[in-house]
């Protein structure tokens, strides 16, 4: 057993990627991994004590098998022969203790160190504004969740427990041998370079195909992802092009395929070139053993004792040759983790940050300025793929260029503002200063006379509720996504926000009813009817500002009806701020603000703009009008009523 573990860490160790040994670490990496080390420092010792005595008892069966030659058989003490193979019995399952104990040990501070790593980090990028997510590859974002974190943990078990087992058993195999036999010993040791420079070779070509092997199953899954999720699925079957999916997939498979074939027949190479030489090595032990032993200058016991030793020799001795490599991968992998928990929020609550006030309240703009920030600002070159302006209204303009150019207007508490503009006005960003997504590069948001810099953001999403244009559901139950708003709501409260969302009759119909699942971002209901289940936890939650992000737009006439007159109800009293092409929307605001290329250049009525003739006026030409006319084509709620009906 001792032989095969060791054979297998050589080859672990040999066939990782040496370039990670010229990295640079940051400051102070070690320092934090031993923090964290500090977290387990009990069972840490505990698991390096026993793998110290394991690695002891690596010499003592040799050294057991050879009195029991030496001592027992070769003088004919039957007795002397029955109590040292019971002693070996015993050494024997004193080893397989160890190992469970050591397995136990090293699993509790592994997977406690996995935990506790996962969980800062999946905290800490929860609390990133929306620029890092707009900036990260979720697939490079989840791989410091995953493989990071577990090449971390492995710093504090596998390559720990690796380098004291190698070393304790390596000093004490040498020790024992030398003692044993020295001419024997230093014979073995000028064979180590046939061990060792295959070993290096085959490594190197090892780690360029495993790389490769990782990209393309990285690749392979990557284009399952985008085909399996039900926007790629629908994708793939309105265009018709399965087969060519199918043959463009069998070749990624094929190239994994082949590659595996490869990295195989490398790998069977490696362990039969460590086999020969370890052969190679004991033919010469027992060879020139056999001639000093028939000469009577070693015992029988003591022959048998060096072969078994070597075979534990140079396992430990390779493995230590790149421990560097080892170590050095698990510091990379602690490194990673560290730099995405270094990575400070760009919102966050100020020292001191008070709550805003409840009851009405109004929203203040003023001379705000606003630019999307640049990537290092907010992200990590390492987590993207391309260092690409963040997206919001117009992601045509650079980071540099502001958005919103000295914005300043006011809606009081319980005033409906409607915003209209062309396609990159700014609207959107309004309301991304409004929920504090950004924070303004120029002037104050103020809610409830507070800037939004100083309040707290528990309070800030209590005060906001927000319903965008694209409606983001859980893969949960409607009954769960509905809670995310309100998590102690009862099933009385989620009637009454659905019966004002006008969804009371489609939930009746569905097969469980609350419990129905939506599917992955609700795609088992329509465009309108996720918009309305958006706005049923919009009214769960009773804001006091709301913030409608073309909350309507899917919805077709006879449930835009519906829905606009319960927000019309849900809305009295609460100020809100609606981005809006419907007209029926504009014509019930309070006051209309007209943005165009980051200003606000007209405000009031819709009868005062259109008889001002501005912009407002053009919109409502070449928007509006056909709307009035009964014109406009409008989403109906078909597509998902085969999935319904069909048990969803």
């Amino acid at each position: 057993m001792q032989g095969s573990n060791a054979t297998w860490s050589t080859f672990r160790s040999f066939s990782r990627d040496r370039s990670v040994a010229s990295e640079r670490l940051r400051p102070g990496t070690v320092r934090r991994v031993a923090g964290h080390a500090r977290g387990h420092k009990r069972e840490l010792v505990l698991f390096l004590l026993l793998t110290a005595l394991g690695g002891g008892i690596v010499v003592a069966t040799p050294l057991l098998m050879k009195a029991i030659i030496d001592e027992g058989v070769v003088p004919g003490d039957t007795r002397l022969v029955v109590w040292l193979a019971l002693a070996l019995a015993g050494l024997a399952l004193v080893e397989a203790v160890l190992t469970l104990a050591q397995r136990w040990y090293s699993a509790r501070i592994g997977e406690g160190l996995i935990h506790d790593l996962r969980t800062q980090v999946f905290t800490h990028v929860q609390r990133m504004s929306l620029a890092f997510f707009t900036r990260t590859q979720t697939g490079s974002l989840i791989s410091r969740l995953n493989t990071d974190v577990i090449g971390a943990q492995r710093a504090l078990t596998t390559t720990l427990s690796s380098v004291v087992s190698n070393v304790v058993s390596l000093v004490l195999v040498l020790v024992t041998m030398v003692v044993l036999s020295w001419q024997i010993t230093l014979l073995v040791l000028l064979l180590l370079p046939l061990f060792v420079v295959p070993a290096k070779a085959f490594g190197r070509k090892l780690a360029v195909i495993t790389r490769e092997r990782m990209a393309l199953d990285a690749q392979m899954s990557s284009l399952m992802t985008e085909r399996f999720n039900v926007g790629g699925a629908m994708l793939v079957k309105l265009y018709g092009r399965p087969e060519e999916e199918s043959a463009e997939f069998a070749g990624r498979a094929a190239r994994v395929r082949d590659i595996g074939v490869v990295s195989a027949m490398y790998s069977r190479l490696f362990f039969t070139g460590l086999t020969l030489v370890a052969a190679l090595a004991t033919a010469v032990v027992y060879g020139l053993g056999g001639v000093l032993a028939i000469g009577g200058a070693l015992q029988l016991g003591t022959l048998v004792a060096l072969a078994t030793l070597l075979t534990r020799l140079y396992g430990p001795l390779t493995a230590l040759s790149n421990v560097h490599v080892d170590i050095m991968t698990a510091l990379v992998s602690f490194d990673r983790v560290f730099e995405v928990l270094d990575l400070k929020p760009s919102i966050a609550d100020r020292p001191g940050a008070r709550d805003l006030p409840e009851g009405p309240v109004g929203v203040e703009f003023e001379d705000v300025a606003f630019r999307y920030p640049h990537s290092s600002e907010v992200s990590l070159a390492s987590l993207e793929s391309v260092a690409a302006p963040a997206r919001g209204d117009d992601t045509r303009q650079a980071a540099e260029q502001p958005v919103l150019s000295v914005v300043s207007f006011t809606a009081a508490p319980g005033e409906m503002i409607a915003l209209v503009g062309p396609s990159g006005a700014g609207k959107t960003t309004v309301t991304h200063l409004v929920t504090r997504l950004y924070d303004p590069t120029e002037g104050s948001v103020r809610i409830g006379g507070l800037d939004l810099r100083e309040a707290t953001g528990a309070s800030l999403r209590d005060t906001v509720g927000v319903v965008t244009q694209d409606a983001h559901l859980f893969h949960d139950s409607v009954a769960a996504n509905l809670r995310y708003a309100r998590p102690g709501a009862t099933e009385d409260e989620m009637a009454e926000a659905l019966r004002a969302a006008r969804l009371e009759h489609l939930v009746a119909e569905l097969p469980d009813g609350l419990d129905t699942v939506v599917g992955e971002r609700g795609y088992r209901l329509s465009g309108g009817e996720k918009q309305r289940l958006a706005i049923a936890r919009l009214l769960l939650k009773a804001p006091s500002v709301v913030v409608l992000d073309e909350a309507t737009a899917h919805l077709d006439s006879e449930s835009e009806a519906a829905v606009q007159e319960a927000l019309s109800a849900a809305l009295a009293g609460r100020t809100s701020l609606v981005i809006a092409h419907r007209l029926s929307t504009v014509r019930e605001a309070d006051r209309i603000l007209v943005l165009d290329r980051g200003r606000v250049i007209e405000q009031g009525r819709h009868d005062g703009l259109l008889a001002h003739g501005g912009l407002y006026a053009h919109l409502y030409r070449t928007q509006f009008a056909a709307q009035e006319s009964g014109a406009a084509p409008a989403e109906g709620d078909r597509h998902a009523e085969g999935d319904r009906h069909a048990g969803v």
